[in-house]
């Protein structure tokens, strides 16, 4: 198993980093997360130039049919500059849920338009009983006169306030198990009956209540079999945790850098405060928060690259979001730990990737939903 970089990867990293380091200054993310939607359309637009919105999307619908360790190596480097905007949820999430179930004509209208930008999906799974299994799938779709009527709510979507389109999880059955019975419909936002608010969260990042007032879709935005959803969503969703772990990884090796950089150039006492033995325990343990994190999500993007069992994906990519979401966030308070006072202020950037961590630590399920699911795959 070698888990190392090509040389054609370290390009990419290096172009990529090039790229976010000038068109995304921390500054620029501030105004961007301080803004009404926290979108940038311009630079929306420059990341759709660059070719990354389509780099893992198949090539005969406009992609490049790139491996998802390649889309990782520029998603830890969005991570890095904690670049803001829909990319995961459209071009990655709905992306992967098209190409490996929607239509060939589903995927010959909204892929290509995915690829390049002209179309913006958000995923809406999750209701008022949170949770990111499907026994917390309850939005109704009934099927009449030749289309699918929805009522309910979906809670805490991300990125819906600016999108054209939205993939929805539906429960149009009832069986025995929770997992049968859910299907995907695709929803244009502005959908009679779609109302949408956003919801104040305690990180700053923008979640919104989608509620389902009788919103009528035809058949044709069906998204694979009726009733067979969440099989559907099984592959998509472990390939996107773990390209989001990337972006986690990217968030921890810059917190780990500011805080050393930090560190030997604070003065006090006399002396760098790096060479006192509490700060330098501080900055070890962001280290080690750091490389359990990459090495979990390098094995994750290896076994799904590498096409292994199912069984085996499921447990190392769960395994991987379970300790990137825990990493992501103690590299953040350690930083604090080691910058005090000026890390909370709106001057200096550690405050947004606290903000990130806290926000992405539940996203695709937290560590206590992914822990079980390993328990589960273990017959426990």
């Amino acid at each position: 198993m070698d888990l190392s970089l090509t040389e054609s990867q370290k390009m990419l990293k290096n172009s990529a980093r090039e790229f976010l380091k000038q068109e995304c200054p921390w500054t620029e993310i501030k105004k961007i997360d301080e803004s009404q939607n926290g979108f940038s359309a311009e630079l929306w637009k420059k990341v759709a130039e660059m070719g990354w919105l389509a780099m893992h999307l198949p090539e005969e619908y406009g992609g490049m049919g790139c491996s998802l360790t390649d889309l990782a190596v520029i998603y830890e480097e969005m991570g890095q500059a904690l670049l803001p905007g829909v990319f995961f949820s459209s071009s990655v999430l709905c992306g992967l849920i098209l190409a490996s179930s929607a239509t060939e004509k589903q995927k010959a209208e909204l892929l290509p338009a995915i690829g390049c930008g002209d179309e913006i999906l958000a995923f809406a799974l999750t209701e008022p009983d949170y949770g990111w299994g499907p026994e917390n799938i309850s939005l109704k779709a009934s099927f009449r006169n030749g289309k699918f009527v929805l009522e309910g709510v979906k809670s805490f979507v991300p990125d819906a306030q600016i999108v054209d389109k939205l993939i929805c999880a539906v429960r149009t059955g009832r069986y025995s198990s929770s997992e049968e019975g859910i299907s995907l419909l695709l929803v244009d936002s502005g959908s009679p009956g779609l109302q949408s608010r956003q919801i104040a969260a305690f990180s700053g990042e923008r979640f919104n209540e989608l509620i389902f007032n009788s919103v009528e879709v035809p058949e044709s935005n069906l998204i694979g079999e009726v009733d067979k959803g969440w099989l559907a969503l099984k592959a998509p969703l472990n390939q996107a945790t773990a390209i989001l772990c990337s972006y986690m990884v990217g968030g921890c090796q810059h917190l780990l850098d500011m805080t050393v950089q930090y560190a030997q150039t604070r003065v006090q006492f006399g002396q760098p405060i790096g060479a006192f033995q509490w700060v330098q325990g501080y900055i070890i343990e962001q280290a080690n928060q750091l490389e359990k994190c990459r090495w979990f999500t390098a094995e994750a993007l290896w076994k799904l690259d590498s096409h292994k069992p199912e069984s085996e994906q499921d447990e190392v990519v769960s395994l991987a979001k379970a300790v990137a979401s825990e990493a992501f966030l103690e590299c953040g308070h350690l930083g604090h730990e080691v910058h005090a006072g000026i890390g909370v202020d709106k001057k200096y950037p550690l405050y947004l990737y606290s903000k990130k961590a806290k926000t992405l630590y539940s996203y695709l399920g937290d560590p206590y939903f992914h822990r079980r699911r390993v328990a589960r795959l273990l017959g426990l």
